[in-house]
């Protein structure tokens, strides 16, 4: 496992993040969640990423209990803060101070910690000044809560403007936590750029495309029973839109690419996230101990540029590239 510093600051991280959007507590059960975690662990992963609103907080419930024994100075644990959670009442959204600080007692508890490592904006809160979201997050590092603050999905101007008033503050906002994947490429024209002169690094999701790059997609074929796309609950709206022919064939066209380096899909779909210098860590999901064992050995990969560009040849035009897909994440209302 090879290990990155998370922006500028001198806090490293594992390279590939083990994250439980989707899984635990939902998806799969307990027993299968800890085996994922264990087997984390064991290929070297130290870097853990969940929020409050996965599977409404039973997720951090989960990871807590999975890392529980485990020596806390060695794990780095992330969580994030915005979507609704508990009853879902009026103040159980948002990046309000009240939702904030209750938010993290609420995750340091099911988390089974004293601190997180990162704690992260899920989301850009348009109803919430963003003076009171800093001074909340300052607050919640200076009662020793949280080391650093991070940011997901956020735009280029609001990660400027987040960064000054963390600066203004004194602590240090160092990451942003975007979908970045070989199909969605949405970040490179201006929250990359932007990034790099503030000292923010990525922590992507998604880096196989909700597993489209995996190949396991065929086109002009069924979907594989059990898969995420055939799952109504657990992400089948963000699958869909790659199941069209032209991308699965180009996919498909992406094998013998892999096979030169001796990686499958899959493993080539991480490595690809880390070939970029912005990029920190690349966080995978799993539902079986086998796939995080399986995706672990894009650690330390790199793929020739003579490589890179025929992926990009391959993939062509159903590349998205669109930046301002960005804003369209973050929700134009908190309601929850």
């Amino acid at each position: 496992m090879q290990f990155r510093y998370l922006g500028n600051s001198g806090f490293k991280i594992s390279e590939i993040t083990y994250g439980n959007w989707l899984t635990h507590g939902s998806q799969v059960e307990n027993d299968t969640a800890t085996a994922c975690v264990r087997a984390a662990l064991d290929s070297g992963i130290t870097t853990f990423d969940t929020a409050d609103v996965y599977a409404n907080t039973v997720a951090e419930s989960v990871l807590g209990e999975a890392l529980k024994g485990e020596r806390r100075q060695s794990l780095e644990i992330f969580t994030k803060v915005f979507g609704p959670t508990g009853p879902k009442g009026h103040n159980d959204v948002g990046l309000s101070r009240k939702h904030i600080l209750e938010s993290i007692d609420g995750s340091l508890q099911r988390l089974q910690t004293d601190y997180v490592d990162l704690y992260q904006a899920h989301r850009f809160d348009v109803e919430t000044p963003l003076e009171e979201t800093m001074q909340a997050f300052a607050d919640v590092v200076r009662q020793g809560k949280a080391l650093y603050i991070g940011v997901s999905e956020w735009t280029a101007d609001q990660l400027r403007a987040g960064h000054a008033l963390a600066k203004e503050l004194g602590i240090q906002l160092i990451s942003n936590q975007p979908e970045y994947s070989a199909l969605w490429r949405v970040i490179e024209a201006e929250v990359v750029p932007t990034s790099k002169e503030l000292g923010i690094s990525q922590v992507v999701w998604s880096p196989v495309a909700q597993g489209v790059l995996s190949g396991k997609y065929k086109p002009g074929a069924p979907l594989p029973e059990g898969s995420r796309a055939t799952d109504e609950k657990g992400g089948a709206g963000a699958v869909k839109r790659w199941l069209t022919d032209d991308v699965l064939t180009r996919v498909q066209e992406l094998t013998p690419i892999a096979q030169e380096l001796d990686l499958t899909p899959a493993q080539l779909a991480v490595a690809w996230v880390l070939q970029n210098d912005n990029v920190a860590t690349a966080i995978i999901g799993a539902s079986r101990p086998e796939q995080v064992v399986e995706n672990v050995k894009a650690s330390g990969v790199t793929i020739p540029a003579e490589l890179l560009g025929r992926i990009d040849e391959v993939l062509g035009d159903v590349v998205e590239r669109d930046p301002s897909h960005t804003a369209t994440r973050s929700p134009k209302t908190r309601e929850a």
